[in-house]
């Protein structure tokens, strides 16, 4: 039997393993085509002569949008399964590359990667997954959305060098164009693996109406949920006022383009048993302690970019891709998980919906900033030092989680 009468019946634990790997499938594609923004924009610098700032908008649009639309997301997935949100959010992605290998002018890319791009992914994303995942791994619920999120750091390790290899053959339009092409003939299959996942008649109806456990008005009433949004927000500004920016780091330094693509695809790789790892450690060391161990690794990533000045620094290079892409993402099962302990039943979509704003506030400002800063003073090593405080912060915030909340009617 399931925790909820009216929600699908528990499943066996090879059809819960099958959908936690259908899941890290799905969101590894939806997140590689979006990170491989961080290429196409050394490619638009170049090729239209945009500031740093000004190409930042569109994924800092991205981010605002992916964190407003994720209460939506919540709300529609605790309603209508991950299904149905995979085959909308398929059509949105395919459609927006598709149509982003015709753009002409930054609002273009504004509208096709920030809006329409970034609401297609956002259906194939963590909030999407979460919920269906929490019910059936509950015991191991750490390890389960580390598996899951450590997707977005393996979408990371080979979004970069695959698209910098795409746009030097294919040209950036052609790349754009291929990548549609792939995603839509990717739809119906990633969706067949979920059928029968959604809630049922019932369910829909109860939650209409009186649902068990938390309610997000319920959870908007403690001190959790605003420090939950505060962690999202300081660890998106802490991150993306390094990654969105790396390449174009790496290559003002002087070295090759597509080398420290590979030096940084190689770092995000890692990312993939550092946050299985973290994650899982959050089972068993609370998720406090495993996520103030990742806001630490991930400071000395961010420190040996700093002391890089000189493109004959491969070893600082690397040390930087390997801490910062070791607890990419690696956060995010703690903090996923923290939310599914602190505020568990059938509205958990809609909670982790709306703290997930907090993500989008923050990357979004991150990403926008780490430019401005370059602009301004032709340099990202405000912005680096920018990332470290902001980290910090969230360590600080993370901590005061310890203690669960009270449910208030």
């Amino acid at each position: 039997m399931s925790d909820h009468p009216n929600l699908p019946a528990a499943i066996s634990p090879r059809r819960a393993w099958i959908l936690l790997g259908a899941a890290f499938v799905t969101f590894s594609v939806g997140a590689g085509f979006m990170h491989a923004y961080t290429v196409f924009l050394v490619t638009f610098v170049e090729v239209f002569g945009w500031g740093r700032a000004e190409v930042s908008i569109a994924y800092s649009v991205s981010q605002m949008v992916n964190g407003i639309s994720s209460p939506l997301v919540g709300w529609l997935v605790d309603r209508l399964g991950p299904l149905r949100l995979i085959l909308m959010g398929g059509v949105l992605l395919a459609a927006g590359l598709l149509a982003s290998s015709l753009s002409q002018s930054l609002w273009h890319v504004i509208v096709l990667y920030g809006v329409v791009m970034t609401l297609g992914a956002n259906c194939l994303g963590m909030v999407a997954f979460v919920p269906l995942l929490s019910r059936h791994f509950v015991r191991n619920r750490g390890m389960a959305v580390s598996v899951l999120q450590s997707a977005n750091g393996f979408a990371r390790a080979f979004s970069a060098p695959l698209t910098t290899m795409m746009i030097g053959g294919l040209g950036w339009r052609g790349a754009y164009l291929w990548q549609g092409v792939f995603m839509a003939a990717l739809i119906l299959p990633l969706a067949a693996f979920f059928r029968g996942t959604g809630p049922t008649r019932g369910a829909r109806s109860r939650l209409r109406t009186d649902a068990e456990g938390w309610t997000v008005r319920q959870a908007m009433r403690t001190p959790h949920f605003w420090l939950l949004g505060a962690v999202y927000m300081f660890t998106g500004l802490g991150s993306f006022l390094v990654a969105l920016h790396q390449l174009a780091f790496a290559v003002d330094v002087g070295f090759d383009k597509l080398y420290a693509a590979w030096v940084l695809g190689m770092g995000a790789f890692l990312s993939l048993p550092g946050v299985i790892i973290t994650g899982t450690i959050s089972d068993y060391i609370g998720r406090e302690l495993s996520a103030i161990i990742t806001y630490g690794t991930s400071i000395i990533g961010v420190g040996c970019a700093l002391l890089i000045h000189s493109p004959d620094q491969h070893v600082l290079l690397w040390l930087h891709a390997c801490f910062f892409g070791l607890t990419w993402g690696a956060r995010g099962p703690a903090i996923t998980a923290k939310t599914a302990d602190l505020f568990p039943g059938p509205n958990l979509g809609a909670i982790l919906g709306v703290i997930t704003i907090g993500t989008g506030l923050g990357s979004a400002s991150g990403s926008w900033l780490a430019g401005y800063v370059f602009d301004v003073t032709g340099s990202y090593r405000v912005a680096f030092w920018l990332s470290i405080f902001f980290y910090v912060c969230g360590s600080v915030a993370f901590w005061g989680l310890r203690r669960p909340p009270a449910i208030k009617r």
